[in-house]
């Protein structure tokens, strides 16, 4: 019934309860998972997802958070992981301008980005994108790369006109766990006011939820709250994403 856009299996807090984690999922009618990866050490180990029945897809790439010096080494393996793998994601990738990361790297990050995109770009593949603070600098960055191959504009907190300048470069904004938040006003219009056919349900887990326990299971919790917000039944909400989704993955699974 429903799909965790964003949920990062291989978490090391979750290498022992991984199973149990997957039929807690299941029992909410979580019936399918899309992972994502942060840097080449995770790779292999999210590719060895693919065997799971649970998992629709998977995304390989280099978050802005673990850029390293030997970040070209890393995406020279990612085009390798690419021209090998027909059916995965380019991601998460993307640009952070939040005080988590040093100013002095933002030229390193729109470069890792920007080649990711090229690679994105020849492979044909969609993205996850991880965007704080930089819709103006993603967009920029896709207009210099030329990429239209759109993807998961994840875990998006940003206003009603960036989500629709996010959303012609055809791109589907993420919706997640920070609507668990009453105060979180901001996204919370957003969800209401989205074109049906723009968007996709995320956890982000085990992130995001400082206060409690992230999970994929959380999806029907987010689900409940958006179809308040949208006054659509929860039915109808999950075939509206269900969709939105599929319209994105036909352009690497097979038919």
């Amino acid at each position: 019934m429903f799909t965790d856009t964003h949920c990062h299996l291989i978490a090391p807090e979750w290498q022992q309860s991984l199973p149990i984690i997957l039929a807690r999922a299941k029992a909410q009618k979580v019936s399918k998972l899309l992972v994502p990866s942060a840097d080449a050490t995770e790779w292999q180990s999210v590719l060895a997802l693919k065997t799971l029945p649970e998992i629709c897809a998977v995304a390989c790439g280099v978050h802005p958070w673990f850029i390293t010096e030997y970040w070209k080494n890393d995406v020279c393996l990612l085009q390798q992981f690419l021209q090998q793998h027909s059916d995965i994601l380019v991601g998460e990738i993307g640009l952070d301008k939040s005080k988590k990361l040093p100013e002095n790297v933002w030229q390193t990050q729109i470069t890792c980005f920007e080649t990711q995109l090229d690679l994105a770009k020849t492979y044909a593949r969609p993205i996850m994108l991880h965007n704080v603070h930089a819709t103006t600098a993603i967009l920029n960055s896709i207009k210099r790369t030329q990429f239209q191959h759109g993807g998961i504009a994840h875990g998006f907190s940003g206003s009603p006109e960036e989500a629709d300048l996010l959303i012609k470069q055809g791109f589907l904004i993420g919706l997640g766990a920070l609507l668990l938040n009453p105060n979180a006003k901001k996204v919370r219009h957003l969800a209401q006011k989205l074109p049906e056919n723009s968007f996709v349900l995320e956890t982000d887990s085990p992130y995001m939820l400082p206060n409690g326990r992230n999970e994929p299971a959380k999806i029907v919790q987010i689900a409940e709250e958006i179809s308040r917000l949208r006054n659509v039944s929860i039915i109808q909400l999950a075939e509206i994403c269900e969709k939105n989704l599929a319209k994105l993955l036909v352009k690497i699974l097979p038919h």
